[in-house]
């Protein structure tokens, strides 16, 4: 990542929704403080950020300037601020809220692969997605 972001976010660019949330963002970035990496893209490498690919898409990750890693809500908090919306980042930290938007995010990142068409089921019911290369990628998503 270079200095001259404040934030990497690691998304799945073939997720129907994340993308649309994502590009939404790229709109926002006008200073070009948020470097967006999606992780379904060909030459993404996933061992070159010290993750997997399952770890990346069994929940979203963003990664600091200093490289410490954040997921889940955390990474929108993170994600936003950067992009200048502290207000609202502070509001998701009240008692209740936050609560509440861990629970909605724990849903969401469990199912989207079966919410956005894209969960094929192995022999032991649990959903797959092809990972960039040839071989599908077994997830704990279903």
């Amino acid at each position: 990542m270079s200095m001259d972001h404040r934030f990497e976010v690691f998304f799945d660019g073939e997720c129907p929704l994340c993308k649309r949330e994502i590009d939404a963002l790229r709109l926002l970035d006008f200073r070009r403080r948020v470097l967006f990496t999606d992780i379904a893209a060909a030459d993404f490498d996933a061992a070159a950020v010290g993750k997997s690919y399952r770890e990346l898409m069994d929940v979203i990750h963003g990664r600091m300037p200093d490289g410490q890693f954040v997921t889940g809500v955390e990474t929108f908090r993170q994600l936003y601020a950067a992009l200048g919306f502290g207000p609202l980042v502070a509001l998701s930290r009240l008692p209740g809220v936050r609560h509440l938007l861990d629970l909605g995010y724990h849903w969401f990142a469990k199912n989207r692969l079966r919410l956005t068409g894209r969960c094929l089921k192995d022999e032991q019911g649990n959903c797959t997605v092809a990972a960039p290369g040839p071989a599908p990628l077994n997830s704990s998503l279903n």
